[in-house]
């Protein structure tokens, strides 16, 4: 469902005006509780990524406008141990817009509640999203208007990811082929 482009026709569509990063990006905080630990006593990775997805989620669907839906998580990456008692804080934006899809960064930062040391960075993430209509089907989405360097620097980055996801994804697909070819059942 990312990245792929549809029948229509380009010529056809009518622009969408862009959006700069900073009209979408957002923070989302959670203290953590008992209720979130694993078996370690830390917080479970599952509850981070949880917040992860939804705090892309909302960026993805500021940005585009309406619904959006997780195609896929990459790089998700755990730095440090959350602690029952961290505040933890959730910073998304989208870097990179394709036609009907978008990357989302994601980096996850947690402190104590009740100590002013600033924050450490615990986690991060890439994300894409597809913007959906009503049926379920992609729609297109604004293109993101890069800001700061950083800004420019993710977008370029993020570009590097889809070319890896892409040509993963052929490579995959290739070998399958081949493997039926030659009777190899999957």
């Amino acid at each position: 469902m990312t990245d792929q482009v549809t029948d229509a026709n380009p010529d056809t569509e009518p622009d969408i005006p862009g959006k700069p990063t900073s009209a979408s990006r957002t923070t989302l905080s959670h203290i953590m509780t008992h209720n979130d630990t694993n078996l370690l006593g830390t917080v479970h990775g599952g509850v981070i990524m949880k917040l992860v997805d939804d705090a892309a989620g909302a960026v993805a669907g500021r940005h585009s406008g309406g619904p959006a839906v997780t195609a896929s998580m990459d790089e998700m990456a755990f730095l440090e141990p959350v602690r029952v008692g961290d505040l933890v804080h959730v910073k998304a934006q989208v870097n990179w817009t394709g036609r009907t899809s978008m990357e989302v960064g994601v980096r996850v930062l947690a402190e104590r509640w009740n100590e002013s040391a600033p924050p450490t960075q615990v986690g991060s993430a890439y994300l894409v999203f597809a913007a959906v209509d009503a049926d379920g089907k992609p729609r297109r989405v604004p293109p993101v208007i890069p800001e700061t360097d950083r800004d420019r620097r993710r977008c370029q980055e993020a570009q590097i990811r889809r070319t890896h996801r892409l040509a993963r994804r052929r490579a995959i697909r290739e070998l399958r082929e081949k493997r039926a070819a030659e009777g190899f059942e999957d």
